[in-house]
């Protein structure tokens, strides 16, 4: 009977670690128009350049408008 105990308590801490790691959210994304980025956005490498002098990771090309918009992980 002491075999079985260790058997289900594995299993539980198992499932446990699976549920936690399940659990943890990742970071948002947030977004903002670019400061400093001039014109129609067409290439989203040199939004991103632009972007990350400003201080954010990352920019991408977005919109109906083709504006540049900045990305970062929320705070």
């Amino acid at each position: 009977m002491a075999g079985f105990s260790k058997v289900v308590a594995t299993i539980f801490l198992m499932m446990l670690l699976v549920f936690a790691t399940d659990m943890m959210a990742e970071a948002k994304i947030c977004e903002a128009l670019s400061g400093n980025f001039k014109g129609l956005c067409l290439s989203s490498r040199d939004c991103g350049n632009v972007c990350r002098r400003e201080g954010f990771t990352d920019g991408s090309c977005i919109g109906f408008r083709l504006q540049c918009f900045c990305t970062k992980p929320c705070a």
